[in-house]
């Protein structure tokens, strides 16, 4: 999934805009960036940016859409495993790995949590529905080698992302100064969480 937008919009210059955007909110934070901001990084009007987003909210969407949902998929193309099963929480695992240590992702965490609350307690995403549809379609093709418990393909997708989120969003809060619990370490615990939890 590329945007909330259309992908001819994206076709005609969106993507060096969200470049812009993304190293204001590297630079600020996202509820310090403005539109204003934005095109003068990107040496553009303000009417330019008007004319593509009518408002912060609705960039920032188009931003956190591309960047996080690439992750996801790259995670997916890269998954290894003998299995239907293995394959899948390896790309879960490689997605959580590599959204928590997004440059944009952390500075969202660090700056504006608030942020990213709605997408945890009151609706998904387009990025969550996005990794859903990915996932289910992954468990229904591939239960034919056996791997994956026969329950609905959906409750198994969602009960697996909400597992993920934890990890994404709360790992840093569960690593410990000593070195006892790693970050590498929760790794490891969430790919046993989710083979488990998909096993037959």
């Amino acid at each position: 999934m590329t945007s909330t937008r259309n992908t001819p919009a994206r076709e005609r210059g969106d993507d060096a805009l969200l470049d812009a955007a993304r190293e204001c909110v590297l630079a600020v934070g996202l509820r310090r960036t403005t539109l204003t901001d934005v095109a003068r990084r990107a040496g553009v009007s303000r009417m330019t940016m008007y004319r593509r987003w009518p408002d912060m909210a609705t960039l920032m969407a188009d931003l956190m859409t591309r960047e996080w949902s690439a992750l996801a998929f790259a995670a997916e193309s890269d998954a290894v495993g003998g299995t239907a099963r293995e394959r899948i929480v390896d790309g879960l695992v490689r997605g959580a790995r590599a959204l928590r240590r997004h440059a944009m992702f952390r500075r969202v965490v660090e700056l504006d949590p608030e942020v990213l609350l709605p997408y945890l307690v009151d609706r998904r995403g387009s990025v969550q529905d996005a990794i859903l549809e990915h996932l289910v379609a992954a468990i229904e093709q591939g239960r034919d080698d056996g791997s994956l418990r026969r329950q609905h393909p959906v409750l198994l997708a969602r009960t697996a992302v909400l597992a993920v989120h934890g990890f994404v969003i709360s790992a840093s809060t569960m690593t410990g100064p000593d070195g006892d619990v790693t970050e590498e370490a929760l790794d490891d615990e969430l790919r046993l969480l989710l083979d488990r939890h998909l096993q037959p």
